[in-house]
């Protein structure tokens, strides 16, 4: 149990400083007199006092944190900051059982984008934009903004930010300290946010919807305060410049600090992953629009290229929104865009799925074994771009996408047996895994997630923080190795 102290001093600092983040909507709604305002105070207090006490316990526990330590405070943060995270809905709407509020919180922070919630149009601006904050703040990855903010408390973030880290950027210093990398990313994130939240204000946007819809693009989570999503706003140039910025936030913030750093645009023609995923979408756009005018789903090919774009792009890159049913499209499109939210976004991004990364990989590793099966004896190294991808790196990639196939396989056999049909069981899954947000059937995107049970629920949640935190993190903490001394 002494092992676990120095972890659990990190946690509760961790827990203290998210105390702060209420804060922000607790200024709102005294500003705008929403009457949620106690539910903050009460929020804040108990959450703070518990980081306090966390850290009070466990305080005199100092060591350096090993990589074992990270994988554990990587899945503890995430589940633990849900829970607290809680506390505002819950006062403020005692009705809201803890699973359903524990759903919406890991939703949230996970950028899933998935709700339980109905009747957001109604709800106070602050409790809108505590659950857009989430998002904001599980986009770039709270463990990134502990990793530059802890530092400054004695701890040390460099097994954290690996434990959290996703894909290429795992082994990538951008500066020569960690801390100044993570600092650099959110700065990224926070100006380039600005310029989404100002380009929604001046689209026609008010501020409280601009902010919140800023939040959720760039956290690729896709909550609203509209029950309508975009279709609430029924604007053409609004919906364009959601593409717009979802399609930046779907790119590795790597390379968007190198460019900036750099004031060059040639990061992004070196960044195969963006590049590919860029090309992905556009084409996926373009053909989705012509098969639904085909169909006879709308009059002509730009009103069908309006709703495309919009759904196809941001279902790819995991973030959910919607602008129309596109659960009563033909089957194709919908399911289409489900697979290309597994795959398309990239690595390093607030995006959701496997990664374009890994499938590019997958789709070389594949060409490769062909090449082989007619030359045994050749050595045939696999690139992407210019550089050769090591043979441990492949491996990963396919114990990665084996566990992913898995995952979907099995919990989507799980919520089969809990009694859902076979669109939704397995929609609700991959657009869990993948932090996509809706699925199809009775989880489309013109109802909620509560038309599920608390069981079927909680396999949403687990499949959520299974997808967020990429698989491996969660599973080596289910392994007997990772608890032996």
């Amino acid at each position: 149990m002494h092992r676990l102290f120095p972890v659990l001093s990190v946690l509760g600092k961790v827990l203290m400083l998210f105390a702060l983040t209420m804060l922000f909507p607790l200024v709102v709604s005294h500003l705008t007199r929403d009457g949620a305002e106690s539910a903050y105070d009460e929020a804040i207090l108990i959450t703070f006092a518990a980081g306090l006490l966390l850290w009070l316990a466990t305080r005199h526990a100092k060591r350096e944190l090993v990589p074992r330590d990270g994988f554990l405070l990587a899945v503890l943060i995430w589940t633990t900051l849900a829970l607290f995270a809680t506390l505002p809905l819950m006062f403020y709407l005692p009705d809201l059982s803890f699973t359903d509020a524990y759903f919406e919180t890991v939703s949230g922070l996970t950028t899933t984008g998935s709700t339980v919630l109905s009747g957001l149009d109604d709800l106070p601006v602050s409790i809108n934009l505590w659950r857009g904050e989430l998002v904001f703040l599980g986009g770039m990855g709270l463990i990134v903004l502990a990793v530059a903010v802890l530092p400054l408390l004695g701890v040390g973030g460099m097994q954290l930010y690996k434990a959290e880290t996703p894909g290429p950027m795992k082994d990538v210093k951008l500066t020569a300290r960690i801390s100044e990398t993570a600092k650099g990313l959110w700065g990224v994130y926070v100006i380039i946010a600005t310029a989404c939240g100002l380009s929604f204000w001046l689209a026609g946007m008010n501020w409280a919807d601009a902010v919140m819809h800023t939040f959720t693009t760039m956290g690729l989570g896709g909550f609203s305060s509209h029950d309508a999503s975009f279709g609430y706003f029924n604007s053409p140039l609004i919906e364009a410049i959601a593409i717009v910025f979802m399609l930046v936030a779907g790119v590795n913030f790597a390379t968007h600090f190198v460019a900036f750093r750099g004031r060059s645009l040639k990061a992004y023609f070196r960044d195969v992953e963006a590049k590919g995923f860029w090309l992905v979408t556009l084409y996926s756009c373009l053909g989705v629009a012509l098969y639904l005018f085909l169909m006879g789903t709308y009059p002509d090919y730009p009103t069908a290229l309006r709703f495309a774009a919009f759904n196809t792009v941001s279902i790819a890159t995991s973030t959910g929104f919607a602008n129309t049913d596109f659960n009563l499209w033909p089957i194709f499109a919908p399911l289409w865009m489900l697979f290309l939210s597994s795959f398309a976004s990239s690595s390093g991004s607030t995006g959701g799925g496997i990664k374009m990364i890994r499938a590019i990989v997958l789709f070389r590793q594949g060409l490769r074994e062909m090449v082989r099966l007619l030359h045994p004896h050749a050595i045939v190294p696999l690139k992407v771009g210019h550089e050769v991808v090591p043979n441990n790196i492949v491996f990963a990639v396919l114990a990665f996408f084996f566990l992913y196939v898995s995952s979907v396989c099995s919990l989507s056999l799980v919520m089969l047996a809990s009694g859902l049909d076979v669109i939704t069981a397995f929609t609700a899954v991959v657009a869990s895994i993948n932090n996509t947000g809706p699925g199809l059937n009775q989880v489309g995107p013109a109802t909620t997630y509560a038309v599920l049970n608390d069981f079927q629920i909680w396999v949403c949640i687990f499949a959520m923080l299974l997808g967020r935190l990429e698989l491996f993190t969660l599973f080596v903490l289910l392994t007997p190795a990772f608890w032996r001394k």
